[in-house]
């Protein structure tokens, strides 16, 4: 329901013949180079995935199609990109498959156990969080000793935050270390200004994208930080993951890695 609104004011703004050729780009999306490497090292596991189900996961990396089981994390009962939902065994993921679907925040994963998954995915999600490294290490938290983390992260030179810098890795740090909660606003003042509304016609005109962003919390649609692959990178290796896959497409960042033993969590 989410995304059919999106569309609707997608094609008011921009016409259908334009809204037609998004639609079809997406369907025709080719798959990931190496896509069957990631296929290959995570085929027959159970996972979960935070904030899906993603489109990502069904046409560039179709990793729904091989996964033993998925269950789905999501911040609360009603989402922007999902419309409503409901905490219980209804995650529908792919053709006949189901998993368990958690309401919770993913920087808090209490009622998941620790060790219970062989992977943990995400696409374009990271972005939407104000904290990362404290999600990083709930993820890492739920994983097995040797599980598996896949993330794709949005290129901002493909989306609305390419005015906007790259967050340091010494930002995100310090964030951690004083535990910033989801509700911060900090960066409100830099996405106003340098958030190119051009290219998002879902969020509107500024007023309205300004009153939206000012209750995030709710709806958690701001990119709080912008990355690229060398702050992903630093981000797995402070992590103590090792990085067994990485690719960069025109869109995204996407990159795989196992979990050692010992980390930093």
């Amino acid at each position: 329901m989410g995304r059919a609104i999106r569309l609707l004011a997608y094609a008011k703004d921009k016409g259908v013949a334009r809204t037609l050729k998004l639609v079809l780009d997406k369907i025709s999306s080719p798959k990931l180079p190496n896509h069957k490497r990631y296929l290959t090292l995570l085929n027959g596991l159970v996972g979960v995935e935070i904030g899906g189900p993603s489109a990502f996961f069904q046409e560039r990396l179709p990793l729904y199609k091989v996964v033993k089981s998925l269950d789905c994390v999501n911040f609360g009962s009603k989402t922007l990109w999902q419309g409503n939902l409901e905490e219980g065994n209804n995650y529908h993921y792919y053709k006949n498959k189901t998993g368990y679907l958690h309401i919770c925040d993913t920087v808090s994963l209490d009622t998941i156990p620790s060790r219970k998954y062989d992977f943990c995915l995400s696409s374009n999600v990271i972005e939407h969080i104000a904290n990362p490294f404290k999600a990083f290490s709930e993820w890492l938290r739920i994983l097995k000793d040797d599980g598996l983390l896949l993330i794709v992260v949005p290129k901002k030179e493909a989306n609305f935050d390419h005015n906007r810098p790259t967050t340091s890795f010494d930002h995100l740090k310090k964030d951690y270390d004083k535990n910033v909660g989801e509700d911060d606003l900090n960066h409100l003042e830099e996405i106003l200004r340098l958030h190119d509304l051009s290219l998002d016609p879902p969020a509107g005109t500024y007023a309205e994208f300004k009153v939206r962003s000012m209750n995030n919390f709710q709806n958690r649609a701001l990119h709080q930080h912008v990355f690229d692959m060398n702050l992903i990178q630093r981000i797995f290796v402070y992590f103590n993951l090792e990085i067994l896959e990485n690719t960069i497409i025109k869109t995204d960042y996407v990159i795989l890695g196992r979990r050692r033993i010992t980390s930093n969590i």
